[in-house]
């Protein structure tokens, strides 16, 4: 409880710390330097800042970084909640240079890898267990977003769906204070301004639920549009092999999409603040139509746009090197449909009453982080904390249970977890897929088997295998130790004291392949067993790159299941 607190308030110190720093760069590059000139500068910052932290990268912190909460996900699922010392302050350098110069990404991502980090070396230095410690870090991520938007239920829940964490007594504590320990730092250095100012106006009538149900659908859209694009671009972008070529490359075209889109700089909550206050001409920003934004189709199609290029622009980003997540471009895209998709219904003509623009513009954001981030609770409550009630409550729930409903059907990961899962390195709420997945393979593996060279004759068995070895299946290698099949000691019983056939018989004779084969490269724990109950074998050989490895015990195998289910549920 204690630590809880303690890793509370340095998660809230770091999302001040990492907010003030971003807007510390943001002042200097607006300031009278560069006023006069500002417009040409948004084509030319992103590409310095991104350079600066490649250069920072290379020259300073010298290891590689992963991307904020799907390379926390990863240390909880394979490496024990054990995180390097390095991530408990290369985000807090590196993600307010990158957002302060441009950047289209947001500061929540570096801020939960920070306390994340913070609070898995905490546990290291208390020696406490790996169940306690992946509860730590759930601690910090909720902490996190409970000091940028003071918003402390959210942040529980936050921390619960996206980390899989169980819902216990013994787990809600914890997080419950270090959420409060956080919220309170917050207040402590800003008061009670939050990053999205805002008190309902128009209260919720039941005539609106079929344009909060066409919202949630519009939202699923959105949303398989975000994640498509955001894979896709990476993986073109990913083909540049070269580090510094793909920084330019990418670097370039986000300076030059910033340039004609000016509201893409940076996280863009300034421009989600305007759009609730319907003041157009701050939140779109000096561009080509800006002698036409007093035409509400313009503006439609302006916010149409934003919705359009900000994923590109986010995925850029990245791609280039940049440190930051996706949490603020999905609330930024989700209250540019939100809002667009409001002025569009009340330009129709096509209903007789007006919608509360800035409702929907609200519950877009919520329906959006449904889909995209597959959280539709953490979406809900921390609209409702935002807007400081639950007047929204009902409209809230509909649009973020379609948009996730029809999200999932098509996508059944979120954007933070599609690579894990893909790679069968994710960690959920399903606690038999939770221990497979935190189970290690090389732990399991037998090497105490006797192979024999694929050009051995029956004798040589006998003599080198058989005789020296206690159990009764060989592996069959060739000169380059390649796995080849195996021989069971039942298929040459019958010959085995027969010794004309000693050199008549060829182990390739008598051997056989095995019942299925486990790549130590590609095979997870869920697909080891699955491969156990299709084979009905109680042996199975291990290959790496096509070598023998050893072999896994389906006996061994329960055991090992038996002891991380008592861990993880201790």
């Amino acid at each position: 409880m204690i630590i809880s607190a303690i890793i509370g308030f340095i998660a809230g110190i770091c999302a001040v710390t990492i907010k003030n720093l971003t807007h510390f760069i943001q002042v200097l590059l607006k300031g009278d330097t560069f006023i006069s000139y500002h417009n040409a500068f948004y084509f030319i910052f992103p590409v310095i800042g991104l350079l600066i932290v490649y250069l920072i990268f290379k020259f300073i912190i010298r290891k590689k970084i992963g991307q904020g909460i799907p390379s926390t996900l990863y240390a909880i699922s394979r490496q024990k909640g054990i995180m390097k010392r390095f991530q408990m302050y290369s985000s807090l350098i590196t993600a307010p240079i990158t957002v302060g110069f441009g950047g289209s990404v947001g500061l929540e991502a570096p801020t939960v890898a920070t306390g994340a980090s913070i609070g898995s070396n905490l546990s290291r230095l208390f020696l406490l267990n790996q169940t306690t410690r992946t509860l730590l870090i759930g601690c910090a991520a909720a902490g996190a977003m409970s000091s940028i938007f003071n918003a402390p239920v959210a942040a529980i829940i936050f921390a619960i769906e996206v980390f899989s964490l169980d819902l216990t007594l013994a787990s809600l504590l914890p997080l419950l204070i270090a959420s409060v320990s956080a919220v309170l730092t917050s207040y402590f250095f800003y008061g009670s301004d939050i990053i999205l100012p805002f008190y309902l106006e128009d209260a919720f009538t039941i005539s609106e639920v079929p344009y909060y149900m066409l919202l949630g659908t519009l939202a699923a859209v959105c949303s398989i549009y975000f994640t498509w694009v955001h894979f896709s671009l990476m993986k073109i972008m990913f083909r540049i092999r070269s580090k510094i070529l793909r920084l330019l490359t990418s670097g370039l075209l986000l300076g030059l999409i910033i340039f004609f889109i000016p509201p893409l700089y940076g996280e863009g909550y300034s421009v989600v603040n305007n759009l609730l206050q319907e003041n157009y001409l701050e939140a779109l920003g000096t561009n080509l139509f800006n002698a036409y934004l007093e035409n509400i189709w313009v503006v439609i199609f302006l916010l149409t746009g934003l919705v359009i290029f900000k994923i590109i622009a986010t995925s850029l980003t990245l791609s280039a090197g940049g440190i930051g997540g996706i949490f603020a471009p999905v609330m930024f895209m989700g209250s540019a449909m939100g809002h667009g998709f409001a002025l569009l219904l009340n330009n129709l003509g096509l209903f007789n009453n007006q919608i509360s623009v800035s409702n929907f513009t609200l519950v877009g954001m919520a329906g959006l982080m449904a889909g995209v981030l597959h959280a539709p609770l953490t979406a809900i409550f921390l609209i409702a904390e935002l807007t400081h009630g639950y007047e929204l409550f009902i409209p809230l729930m509909i649009t973020a249970a379609i948009s996730y409903m029809i999200t999932s059907k098509f996508q059944p990961h979120s954007v933070y977890t599609m690579e894990l899962a893909q790679r069968g390195d994710l960690l959920t709420h399903d606690k038999d897929h939770t221990v497979l997945t935190l189970m290690n393979i090389s732990q399991v593996i037998e090497k105490n088997f006797i192979p024999l060279d694929i050009n051995m004759n029956l004798g040589d068995v006998i003599h080198q295998g058989v005789v020296k070895s206690s159990r009764n299946i060989f592996p069959v290698v060739d000169e380059n130790r390649n796995f080849m099949g195996i021989i069971l000691l039942d298929d040459i019983r019958p010959i085995m004291f027969n010794e004309k056939l000693y050199d008549e018989v060829k182990v390739q004779d008598i051997m056989q392949q095995a019942p299925e084969i486990i790549d130590l490269d590609t095979d997870r724990m869920k697909n080891i067993m699955q491969k156990f109950q299709e084979s009905d074998a109680w042996n199975l050989p291990v290959v790496k790159e096509g070598k023998y490895v050893g072999f896994i015990s389906k006996s061994k195998m329960l055991t090992a299941y038996r002891k991380k289910l008592i861990e993880v549920t201790v």
